[in-house]
């Protein structure tokens, strides 16, 4: 099944889910980062997430990036997601493995650590992005980032994310995000009844593992009380946008001294993108004619 984003309501629009499939993407990244178990499973929970919160944006060119800084020995994760589908992002330290945590699952809280901070900015492509930073709770990654949702949001909020990865490579990654809105917030009885069903959810990926598709997983956990499945079916996936012409644009920047020992000590430069480990190879000729374009800008 392709990687996919679906929307739904339930309890008369007072309800707001969010689920979303990231198997080939997930597995993408790892390939791209030689990413270890942990390591891809810590990517790929941070990215189902922030395609979800970026769901949530209503202007096209809507991104969300968020921050992962913990004191673990992965050291870090970035993310950035947009309302178009597409994400990119990497960790620090793409090799670091650890033995499984007590309940024999990978232990991605104790790879991010559980002290450090969580940084998430909404940018709607225009003006000023609004930015937040909260602590770790676990560096789970699901309640941290359900932790932002209620502090720096203030939307009650429920979050599974899960990344199954063997020695075939990732076999079932997603997530579902549950929020209460503000119409709803106060029916106590209702957010009851919602917290007693996802205390049973048994993880995301064994859902998907025993071949339930996202409309059933929303079917089962929100069916009886009103669920409204919205008809687009957002196909997502891992997409950068780098390119050779903003190598170029960032090697400029480096100064025209710079540049010219670039060419005679190495003729020409490599650069490799954090985001998706793309390398691109910038020729002596084009370092040449950035020379000469900082020549001309400067009329010397």
């Amino acid at each position: 099944m392709a990687d996919q984003l679906i929307r739904a309501t339930a309890a008369q629009d007072g309800i707001r889910a969010i689920s979303v499939l990231t198997t080939h993407l997930t597995e993408e990244a790892r390939q791209r980062h030689q990413l270890s178990y942990v390591a891809t499973a810590a990517l790929g929970r941070t990215m189902a997430a922030g395609l979800m919160l970026a769901s949530t944006m209503k202007q096209p060119q809507s991104r969300v990036n968020i921050r992962v800084k913990g004191d673990g020995p992965l050291q870090g994760i970035l993310v950035d997601a947009g309302l178009d589908g597409t994400v990119r992002g990497y960790v620090s330290n793409p090799t670091v493995e650890l033995p499984p945590n007590d309940l024999g699952k990978l232990d991605v809280g104790r790879a991010v650590g559980r002290e450090g901070y969580l940084y998430v900015v909404r940018d709607l492509g225009h003006g000023y992005p609004y930015s937040s930073t909260v602590e770790l709770v676990s560096g789970e990654i699901g309640e941290d980032v359900t932790h932002y949702l209620a502090t720096s949001e203030q939307t009650p909020s429920a979050l599974a994310l899960g990344v199954f990865v063997g020695a075939q490579g990732v076999t079932a990654a997603g997530g579902l995000l549950i929020q209460v809105l503000p119409k709803a917030a106060r029916d106590d009885a209702l957010i009851a009844l919602l917290e007693s069903r996802l205390s049973h959810l048994q993880g995301f990926t064994p859902l998907l593992k025993a071949g339930k598709t996202l409309p059933e997983i929303l079917e089962d956990l929100l069916g009886d009380m009103g669920l409204k499945l919205l008809p687009q079916r957002q196909l997502v996936r891992f997409q950068c946008r780098c390119s050779l012409e903003r190598v170029l644009g960032a090697l400029k920047m480096l100064g025209q001294a710079e540049l010219q020992d670039m060419i005679e000590q190495d003729d020409g430069a490599e650069a490799t993108c954090d985001f998706c480990g793309e390398v691109y190879q910038a020729t002596s000729h084009q370092l040449a004619q950035l020379i000469d374009d900082l020549n001309t800008k400067t009329g010397s």
